[in-house]
């Protein structure tokens, strides 16, 4: 995955660039054809930075968080709500770019459900403390809706639901077939996800519950509130998508789960740097997991071709 092996790197780049699906190009069609040449020169840029924007950057954010969170950046550094904005568009391209072949009118009405589910259920969340427990934020995420939710939630959430559920359509393999495991495995997912993200947030300020609870000031509300989340917006991510070309395109999309490497980096290492443990362990139990997927090695440097295990 690191753009200075060039060898390797480009070589694979290019077979993969071949055999990943990309929309299928009509006869005589100009916009099928802008769209896929567009699609194809993404995937390069993807590709060639992968290094960069799966460990890299996750890297320096949680340095950079922690600094914050400790007091040792300047006013204009700290918490700086651009930064974190421009670093969380980078660490989702790999997934909104593996998925945007898939993305078609059947997508939209479940898409846009969940977009105003996501901020609905945030905006109770803040005002009544249903059903996650009673939070507040403590730092500016961006622009604010009503003053209360970050205007940029979605891409918050909804990239953690997506992961959990492509993470589910590789590793159930033939069961992904199957709804009952398939939604019960993306729906454990996206609460393990939550396991690692919220001690990670409440230690460097993002966000705070009164009162604390007992995981790592987490309550065990706030996980029966992301079990009707995760539940409600994996249907949703199912309605909208057509599994078996979604799990096909994950599949030979070598990079399609980058996303999720970035947040285990991310978040695990605050939670590391914090000393919680627990927390970091389930961030390495995600890290197991990708390495099974056959597409890391050991340091997640060097890409790997489904399959190819040479």
């Amino acid at each position: 995955m690191d753009s200075g092996e060039s060898t390797g790197s480009t070589s694979s780049a290019r077979t993969d660039t071949s055999t990943s699906r990309t929309p299928s190009v009509p006869d005589g069609s100009a916009d099928e054809t802008t769209r896929t040449v567009a699609q194809r020169r993404l995937e390069a840029l993807i590709r060639e930075n992968r290094f960069t924007i799966a460990v890299v950057f996750p890297v320096i954010g949680a340095v950079t968080l922690v600094a914050s969170a400790e007091g040792l950046l300047p006013p204009l550094l700290s918490y700086n709500p651009l930064l974190i904005l421009f670093g969380t568009l980078v660490m989702r391209s790999p997934l909104v770019v593996a998925l945007l072949p898939e993305l078609d009118r059947r997508a939209l009405v479940p898409l846009v459900v969940l977009t105003a589910y996501t901020y609905a259920i945030e905006l109770v969340g803040v005002r009544t403390g249903w059903p996650y427990g009673t939070f507040e934020y403590g730092i500016s995420l961006g622009p604010m809706v009503g003053g209360e939710v970050p205007l940029a939630l979605p891409l918050f959430f909804v990239p953690l639901v997506l992961n959990a559920y492509l993470l589910t359509l590789l590793a159930l393999d033939e069961w992904a077939g199957r709804l009952v495991p398939r939604a019960f495995s993306a729906i454990t997912a996206v609460l393990a996800i939550d396991l690692v993200l919220d001690p990670a947030a409440v230690a460097i300020g993002f966000w705070s519950y009164l009162p604390p609870g007992g995981y790592y000031g987490v309550p065990a509300s706030n996980y029966w509130g992301w079990l009707l989340s995760g539940a409600i917006a994996v249907v949703l991510v199912d309605l909208a998508f057509d599994r078996v070309a979604v799990r096909e395109r994950v599949r030979t999309c070598e990079f399609a789960l980058d996303d999720l490497v970035s947040f285990v980096l991310l978040w695990g290492t605050i939670n590391a740097l914090y000393g919680q443990w627990l927390a970091a362990g389930v961030a390495g139990l995600f890290c197991l997991v990708l390495l099974r997927t056959d597409r890391y090695d050991i340091s997640i440097r060097t890409a790997v071709r489904p399959g190819d295990r040479n």
